[in-house]
């Protein structure tokens, strides 16, 4: 089971050539069950208004296609991943990132991601690059 960050996300649907070919090969397996935070929604929310990403369409819409696109299911935010941020080494100071190691780490999730500051933290993590 994959979770799946955000930049990585974007890659899928719009960049699939920076994946790597296990990462692609594990995001496009139907035997493996996908997952991307809520978190990531919002995320994505802030940066298309603030005109540092542009999607096409609203993210209201781009979201759920590309959910149901992928065949991934959405990871909710709790106050347990939330609460569980404080114990994170500040190896990274992006609280989307912070908060979704904790969610992977919390759930038994593989993070796949391309950030190595990410990476440096404890968990189970798949290179998007390899």
């Amino acid at each position: 089971m994959l979770l799946v960050d955000t930049h990585v996300w974007l890659w899928m649907h719009g960049e699939p050539d920076r994946l790597g070919a296990l990462a692609r090969a594990q995001l496009v397996d139907p035997g493996v069950t996908l997952f991307v935070s809520a978190a990531s929604a919002w995320e994505l929310g802030i940066k298309t208004a603030l005109g540092k990403l542009r999607l096409g369409q609203p993210v209201a819409t781009w979201w759920p296609t590309r959910l149901h696109a992928s065949r991934a299911r959405e990871l909710p935010v709790t106050g347990s991943h939330g609460a569980a941020v404080e114990a994170l080494p500040m190896l990274h100071r992006d609280p989307f990132d912070r908060l979704l190691v904790v969610q992977a780490n919390l759930e038994g999730l593989t993070l796949v991601t391309a950030d190595e500051r990410v990476m440096a933290y404890p968990g189970r993590f798949l290179d998007a690059r390899r």
